[in-house]
């Protein structure tokens, strides 16, 4: 359903952020992306929902194609329209509308009646009971797994084919963070929408999504299924925080085991 093929991404038409980037996204599939900070995850993201342009960045060499058309050339609004909704990082919601109404301002791209808005957000409040109690607060002063929900709440009620999620458990609890992650599985299983997963937690990642990509310096190194990911001595060592290196190895050796990736070799 969404492929990217091969695409750079420039800012400023100077600073090569992703270096040949191909991936895959099947109907009602879910995949992650691993990666440090500066990989080029989120740039994946905005490449695909069209928000490059805000940030002065643009594909330069390759395509993305959705629903067999090409999308790198089209508007966030077209694309958004076409069933491809982002959560941002950060949760980025409307401070001084309340919650509903922060909710409700997914609907504002679609052709949606009174009854099926409400059909909506009775689906958003069974996924976050917690919503409905609060619906009538102002948003600015809701907790960040409040906002955390209520940004996905807006993301589901935009109908969307494909959601991206950057970082949905950032500065999150976590006991939050297995509540959310719960449901984002949820709605990818129960609602068959396909979820492109942006994540440094890899535990959370691995557990919501089926296949996985690890990224490094804008570059896709590994690809697989989660349960293979998991089993992988590279990401079990720099993702998952568990190493082969035992006691009787000195620090020297141990910053060397760090140093070398097989998928750098």
């Amino acid at each position: 359903m969404l492929s990217l093929n091969n695409i750079e991404v420039k800012y400023v038409n100077i600073i090569l952020v992703l270096r040949g980037v191909s991936l895959k996204l099947d109907v009602g599939g879910s995949l992650c992306l691993l990666g440090a900070n500066g990989a080029g995850k989120s740039t994946t993201l905005k490449a695909i929902s069209g928000l490059l342009g805000i940030e002065e960045g643009k594909v330069t060499r390759g395509s993305i194609e959705f629903d067999g058309r090409r999308i790198d050339n089209k508007s966030a609004e077209n694309i958004t329209r076409m069933g491809i909704v982002q959560v941002m990082e950060n949760r980025r919601v409307a401070v001084h509308l309340t919650v509903e109404e922060n909710i409700q301002a997914g609907a504002l791209l679609r052709r949606t009646d009174r009854a099926q808005l409400k059909s909506d957000l009775d689906m958003v409040y069974d996924y976050f009971p917690r919503l409905k109690r609060i619906a009538r607060s102002v948003s600015g002063y809701c907790s960040g797994g409040e906002q955390q929900m209520m940004v996905i709440g807006r993301a589901l009620v935009a109908n969307p084919k494909v959601m991206l999620l950057d970082e949905p458990s950032l500065g999150l609890a976590p006991l939050l963070v297995q509540e959310i992650a719960g449901i984002i599985k949820s709605i990818n299983e129960k609602n068959r929408i396909a979820v492109l997963l942006v994540e440094q937690n890899a535990r959370v990642a691995l557990d919501i999504c089926k296949f996985c990509y690890v990224m490094e310096n804008g570059k896709i190194v590994l690809d697989g299924t989660s349960e293979d990911l998991r089993e992988n001595a590279d990401v079990k060592e720099f993702y998952l925080g568990l190493t082969g290196i035992g006691k009787e190895h000195s620090y020297r050796e141990l910053k060397h085991y760090k140093r070398r990736k097989r998928w750098l070799g």
